[in-house]
């Protein structure tokens, strides 16, 4: 009878081995560091040779640790790919699109009725997600995202660079003139702050500045990390919000917030797609592609200002 595979410790020498590292290893795996050396004593008991050994802060593969190394990486990434096919298949021959969270809710999102109007074969799975992924082998067909995130993707196209315009609801400015910078800047200012993996968005003493006018007091009682948030905390009355013209579409023909002072300050950087060079074989990929495209053009021109 063949003995049975130690997979757990097994997993742990690759990552270990891939890192040259047993904390490291333990931060991806989300153990302990002791936990993950505990598993490479159990692999090398399994198989009686010595894998590893302690070099400074670090380890290095014996001998025996390298050969080890060359097969199991392979069989690894042969389980990953595995693993991506069978999500593909999950998805039933759709469309997975990954993008950040707050373009999906506030830009994408609303208009895939518009494409699945256009094509009503055609399904489309949106999935709201910060970090980036790597496309083939997390199941992704499509990413949305912002900046030179970009880099880490071999095929991509820029969509459009956003502008920001001071935003509220109606009724937090209800009976007020509010008809300057410096009338805007009277009220309570909410802050949206991304994630470090991204530039800042633009803050209110850049606009503030912008226009010749100067923030005389802290910059927000309240900041966001998602834009989406931040504009939902305008729509109920908060205060107002440096607001994304091609998220507040919706907003502003529904009324829910309005744009007293039509100053706009343009995003560093712009959006991207991505997609995984396989997915295009999928039905409506090219389709899909083209249509997203379109959609940026046509949103760089109503977020322009004039």
């Amino acid at each position: 009878m063949q003995k049975q595979l130690p997979l757990k410790a097994m997993q742990a020498f690759e990552h270990v081995s891939r890192h040259g590292s047993v904390t490291k290893a333990a931060l991806e795996l989300g153990v302990s560091p002791g936990a993950i050396s505990q598993q490479i004593r159990k692999l090398e008991q399994h198989l009686g040779l010595r894998l590893l050994e302690r070099s400074g802060n670090g380890v290095e593969l014996t001998s025996w640790g390298r050969m080890y190394q060359k097969g199991l990486t392979a069989a690894f990434d042969d389980l990953r790919q595995t693993h991506a096919a069978l999500d593909r298949a999950r998805a039933n021959a759709g469309l997975v699109v990954s993008c950040l969270a707050s373009v999906a809710s506030r830009w994408i999102g609303p208009k895939l009725f518009d494409w699945h109007a256009l094509h009503p074969a055609a399904r489309v799975r949106l999935i709201g997600a910060e970090a980036e992924p790597v496309l083939h082998q997390d199941a992704f067909d499509f990413r949305i995202s912002y900046g030179d995130k970009s880099k880490g993707f071999a095929h991509f196209s820029e969509l459009f660079t956003d502008w920001v315009v001071p935003a509220c609801a109606p009724s937090l400015i209800a009976g007020q003139d509010v008809s300057t910078a410096d009338d805007v800047l009277r009220y309570p200012l909410i802050g949206i702050e991304w994630e470090q993996q991204h530039r800042p968005a633009p803050s209110w003493s850049e606009w503030a500045a912008s226009v010749g006018a100067k923030l005389r007091r802290p910059e927000t009682e309240l900041a966001f990390s998602l834009s989406s948030s931040a504009l939902d905390a305008a729509v109920n009355g908060r205060g107002f919000a440096l607001a994304q013209l091609a998220m507040i579409a919706e907003d502003l023909t529904a009324g829910r917030l309005v744009i007293p002072v039509d100053h706009r300050l343009q995003l560093s950087e712009p959006y991207f797609l991505a997609w995984d060079r396989a997915a295009l074989d999928k039905p409506f990929a090219t389709e899909f592609r083209a249509w997203v495209v379109a959609q940026s053009k046509r949103q760089a021109k109503l977020s322009s200002p004039g």
